[in-house]
């Protein structure tokens, strides 16, 4: 099983560099809580939300995350995949989510032109790529993987309740140290697959 001893943290400046507002220390071990089967339902609230303001501008809008996968424990957070034809494109959509009370908090141009968006009353992280971007089909393989595959699921939610014990200065360090234990099922994941 993998730790995070070869996990180096994100410096405050590269934290800040995509971040649309001011970086926010959190200096706290991670909040995690036992599944919730409240969660898809609190994702099909926001995938309707989403589709209403942007019509078909929402190419795809899929539950990701820990909350998409039944029996695991995750921070309180929907995680929402939007694609749309082209990310970087914000005057597309930026402005009809911001007039729904979306806020967007990360712009990352060097990493598929990902945008993130906090939701207007229910604690979500809504991630906007690009069709086409290979960040779409790797969230959605691991969470079909995590849905189907109870060994994997049950080490990810271990080495994840360990990391969450300790005190990260950034929320954001803390699934950067995932990074590992994520890609070492991926492998057995595509593997199956192939």
């Amino acid at each position: 099983m993998l730790s995070d001893k070869s996990f180096t943290p994100r410096s405050d400046e590269e934290l800040q560099k995509s971040m649309v507002g001011e970086l926010k220390p959190h200096d706290a071990p991670i909040n995690l809580t036992e599944y919730d089967p409240s969660w898809p339902d609190l994702f099909e609230r926001e995938a309707r939300r989403i589709y209403s303001v942007l019509g078909n501008k929402a190419l795809q809008i899929e539950h990701v995350g820990s909350t998409s996968v039944p029996g695991l424990c995750a921070k309180p957070i929907i995680d929402i995949l939007l694609v749309v034809s082209d990310s970087a494109d914000e005057e597309a959509y930026v402005p009809a989510l911001e007039a729904a009370g979306y806020t967007l908090w990360i712009r990352e141009p060097d990493w598929y032109e990902h945008r993130l968006f906090k939701g207007p009353d229910t604690d979500i992280n809504l991630h906007v790529f690009s069709y086409g971007a290979p960040e779409i089909d790797k969230m959605l393989r691991f969470r079909d993987w995590l849905r189907s595959n109870e060994a994997d699921r049950k080490i990810y939610e271990e080495v994840k309740r360990g990391l969450a014990n300790k005190k990260w200065r950034y929320v954001q360090h803390y699934a950067d140290a995932k990074t590992s234990i994520v890609q070492e099922i991926m492998e057995r994941a595509n593997g199956n697959n192939t």
